[in-house]
Parts: structure tokens; sequence; C-alpha cells
């Protein structure tokens, strides 16, 4: 019997034990590994880089953009479980310690995103790139070149905005999605610009005629019109300047200021505006050495019997003379540039022939009486006989 009793199993009530035991630790661990896993899905999406005031610029821009629907950690964070561990941590770490960050801080990227990131989405070999308008981009050949993505795509999720001053010393409560959207509203902050392209190209010896980035050489319709050079083109640069200026300040020698748009952190962040300009066609047509290339060319209209009728044709819209002659300037400068004052100096203005000492009224051009008190050669350099 006591053999028998020796060789009987143990107790049911231990076996139910360590069954018990085994049900509570798998029970823990799914517990553990479903909270783990939705924990960093929340801390790790796009929204939760909001929380955090100073990323509200990067965050409503990154909304406005075309990589809206890409989480941020796609392109952010290096991959692998240890990475995204080590940087949900360093964050709890300092919510718990409640470590504050200067509003002063620039938000830059330490290191600039591979194209191997890039190209999870964007696969060269078999993605037919279709730019925007006549633009000829051989992307594979500048991939051929070793020249990264980010060398001309750096500002499509966030318009530049560490280089424009809109993270520096700003009010992040004012930053919501309209500012957001107003950042990325102009093309030239999220797009590869024409000074990204001829900048490179100049440095690597490349050719810069616009055939070889342009199908149709550069001309829009309305320039091809007959009168649009003699006759329509300053009408047009009246009503939109700054889309002359967009394609014609790259043809100028002279560096051109004053006639870009006030910038997005004036108009929403800072509440001041720079659109308010004594720049104009006008100004614009003698500063722009482009343009000048005609504009200093004598018309045909200006012949030598011009001078006689000149006041009459300017007096009809006097604003076109401006367009080449400065009022208040003399062609003293090496330009050699007629200018009103040269001939019409302050003595000359005002109804002048009113307080004249002789009876001048039907006079049109000097006379020999005029010389006894004028002299004949400061005169004749303007009055032609």
């Amino acid at each position: 019997m006591d053999e028998e009793h020796k060789q009987l199993s143990a107790p049911p009530r231990y076996r139910y034990m360590l069954i018990k035991v085994a049900t509570i630790t798998l029970l823990l661990l799914a517990i553990f590994f479903f909270i783990g896993f939705f924990g960093l899905e929340a801390a790790s999406g796009s929204k939760y880089c909001s929380s955090c005031h100073e990323m509200k610029p990067e965050y409503f821009t990154w909304k406005a953009s075309t990589h809206s629907e890409v989480d941020c950690v796609n392109c952010h964070k290096d991959p692998g479980v240890k990475q995204i561990a080590k940087v949900q941590a360093d964050e709890v770490i300092k919510k718990i310690k409640k470590e504050k960050t200067t509003a002063a801080a620039i938000i830059r990227m330490t290191k600039e995103i591979p194209d191997s990131t890039c190209e999870e989405c964007h696969n060269m070999s078999n993605r037919i790139v279709s730019a925007s308008g006549d633009i000829i981009i051989p992307h594979d050949q500048h991939s051929d070149k070793k020249i990264n993505c980010t060398q001309c795509h750096n500002s499509v999720a966030h318009g530049k905005i560490a280089d424009r001053n809109m993270t520096f010393n700003t009010d992040y409560s004012k930053w919501d999605a309209s500012v957001g959207k107003a950042a990325m509203a102009d093309l030239k902050f999220t797009r590869p610009t024409m000074d990204t392209c001829m900048d490179c190209h100049i440095a690597r010896k490349i050719t810069t005629e616009c055939s070889a980035c342009h199908t149709t050489g550069m001309f829009p319709k309305s320039h091809k019109k007959a009168d649009f050079k003699t006759k329509t083109h300053g009408a047009a640069a009246k009503t939109d300047l700054n889309d002359c200026n967009s394609c014609h300040k790259y043809m100028s020698t002279a560096a051109l200021e004053g006639y870009e748009k006030a910038s997005t952190i004036d108009k929403y962040l800072n509440q001041q505006s720079t659109d308010k300009s004594d720049k104009n066609e006008h100004t614009y047509a003698k500063e722009n050495s482009f343009c000048q290339a005609c504009h200093k060319t004598r018309p045909e209209s200006h012949t030598k019997a011009f001078i006689g009728s000149h006041g009459a044709e300017a007096s009809k819209n006097e604003q076109k003379c401006y367009t080449c002659h400065d009022p208040n300037r003399s062609n003293t400068t090496s330009d050699n540039s007629v200018n009103c004052s040269t001939c019409h100096e302050m003595k000359h203005l005002s109804k002048w022939r009113e307080g004249h000492p002789v009876p001048v009224d039907n006079v049109k051009r000097p006379e020999a009486m005029c010389y006894t008190c004028h002299v004949e050669k400061r005169c004749t350099s303007c009055h032609i006989k």
C-alpha cells in the first residue's frame, strides 16, 4: 500500500495552481503588449507632435502640405523598435520633469532626410514624374549625379518656415490651421525655385539656357501677340508686376529689391504689411537691366520735331513718359538718360509764363529776343532751332 501511494500523481490543486499562474501571466503579457502597441501608435502619431507648443508651426504647415497624409515619423525618425522606444522614453522623461524649451529656439533637422525615405513612396525607377507647366526635370539624371532629393525638395512639407524666421520669437498661440495654410500658400517656399536650379547649374558649369529646362522657350501666350512689346506690356505690368518679376528678375544683371509681396510672417504673425511701396512698373523698367535694353532706345516718335509737341503728348498721359524719364533728375548721370529737370527746371514749372517779365504766350521755342537774358547754349541743348 505504501509503494502504491508513492506512485500516485500530485494532487489536482497543484496543477490548477500552475494553470492559473500561466493564464494570468499570458493575460498580463497580452495587456502589456496591447497597451504598449496602442500607446506607441498614439505617441508616434502626427497629432502627438503638436502637443508641444514649439512644434505647432511644423505641425500646421505639415497639415497644409502635400504630405499631410504621411505621418511625421515616416520621415523624421530612424526605423527600428529600439530607436522609436528611445525617442518616446526621452519625451516621457521631459514631460515628467516638465522641462521647458525656449520660445526662440529654431527647430532644424540634425541631418538630411535620406533618399531611401523618399523612395519608399517615390520610386524614380518606375514612377512617371509630372512637373508643372513646361518644365523639363530629368530626375534620373539628377539621381545619377548623386544629387539628393532634399537639395531641391527640402521645403515640401514645411515651407522653409525656419529660414523665413517664422519660428523665431513667434507667438505659438497664434499658430493654427489658417496660418499654416497661409505659410504654405506661396509656391516659391514649397517648390524648387529657379534660383535653386540656376545656382546649381552655374556651380556645376551646366548650361543655363532657357531651352534646357523649358519646352516652350518661356514665352507666355500674351507675349506672342503682335502689339505686346510696343503697346500692351506696360499695362500688363501695371496689373500684376509681381507676375512679370517672377521671370524677368532672373534676366536682370542688377539686383532688384522691393518688388516682392509682403511675407507671411509680416501679414499674419507681426500684423504688418510691406505691400505699400513706391515701386511700380515705371521704376521696374528703369531698374531692370533687361528692360533698359529697349527703354533706353529712342522711340521712333521722338524725332527732332518732337521737342515742340512733347508737352502736349505728355499732358495726355505723363505717367507713360516717366517709364523712361525721371521728372526730378537731370541728365548729369553716367547713363546719359534725358530727364524732365534737364530742361524743365523749377522756374519752368508752375505756370512760369504768367510771371515772365516779357509776354511769351505765343512763343513755342526760344527766339533771338530770349538770348538777351538767357544763355543760348543752355537753351539750345534742348530746344532745337
